[in-house]
């Protein structure tokens, strides 16, 4: 048997919002491994994720793969990916009540707690995406809206990496984001700029593989998963719809797991992928070599 071991690994899980998304199970899965977690969390959503790993209704979802135990990160941390440091916050964000509680929510501050603590990075998980107006079709769609859906889902990951290289240069790191077929092809109401902030990250990620790759030997790869009902992707509002039509047209013809994902993600920060870099991994059914 080829063990995958990530045991001593240092792991950032960027955009854990609840306990059914593809960004809590890649996080258990990589514990389940062997790596150390870090998650963090937009501010608004800190406290529903720190009552999840809590929650005795909860705990069925905090168990790993495998039968490696029961999930616990060794942090959780505030960052809002909209800011690169603390510099960058605008007023309205300083005096909400709900970022207000804590000192720093930025992308420095992430990676000096990090920085402090453990003084290396060999993991980092990209899973935030946002637009505002994700249910309006791309004609209907307002500038800010846009503008906000890019910084968020896809600048997010260079400002990420950008913070992190020091921390993850020369030690066989991997940083793994994850897109959709939205950003290739038209998929309705997928609007409000997401396919755009898709398209962008995926040719991001594609130049920070080079960047990176002869800055540090970091490599940069990207995990296109199928449609998949997580609470985020229910905003889009026929998630279910999308499912099926997905399902029934795959080679094969079921919906997705996000353990799916999951085991990919983990894969692909192992030394096994260690020559794997600038890709787009589908983890879909086989849905996107499908003509009609």
């Amino acid at each position: 048997m080829i063990p995958i071991d990530l045991s001593g690994k240092v792991a950032l899980v960027t955009g854990v919002a609840d306990n059914e998304g593809f960004a809590w199970a890649i996080a258990k899965a990589l514990q389940a491994a062997g790596a150390r977690i870090v998650l963090s969390c937009h501010p608004r959503v800190m406290g529903i994720v720190e009552s999840i790993l809590e929650r005795e209704q909860d705990a069925e979802s905090r168990i790993l793969p495998f039968g490696a135990g029961t999930f616990k990160p060794e942090k959780v941390l505030p960052c809002d990916v909209s800011f690169d440091t603390m510099d960058d916050v605008d007023e309205k964000t300083r005096t909400d009540r709900r970022y207000a509680k804590f000192a720093d929510y930025s992308i420095k501050g992430v990676m000096d707690v990090i920085a402090r603590d453990y003084g290396v990075l060999d993991i980092l998980i990209h899973a935030v995406a946002f637009s505002p107006e994700i249910k309006n079709p791309m004609w209907q769609t307002s500038r800010k809206a846009y503008h906000t859906a890019l910084s968020v889902s896809a600048y997010s990951l260079t400002g990420l990496l950008r913070a992190a290289q020091p921390l993850m240069k020369d030690r066989g790191a991997s940083a793994v984001a994850l897109t959709y077929v939205g950003g290739e092809r038209v998929v309705p109401h997928y609007g409000g700029g997401m396919s755009t902030a898709k398209a962008a990250l995926q040719i991001d990620a594609k130049q920070l593989a080079f960047n990176l790759g002869r800055n540090g030997g970091i490599r940069v790869n990207l995990i296109s998963a199928g449609p998949y009902a997580s609470r985020a992707a229910r905003a889009i509002g026929d998630i279910n719809q999308m499912i099926q039509h997905a399902a029934e047209r795959s080679p094969l013809p079921r919906p997705i797991e996000a353990e799916e994902v999951a085991n990919t993600a983990v894969f692909l920060c192992s030394p096994l992928a260690s020559a794997i870099t600038g890709q787009i991994v589908y983890v879909d059914c086989g849905y996107n070599i499908m003509g009609v």
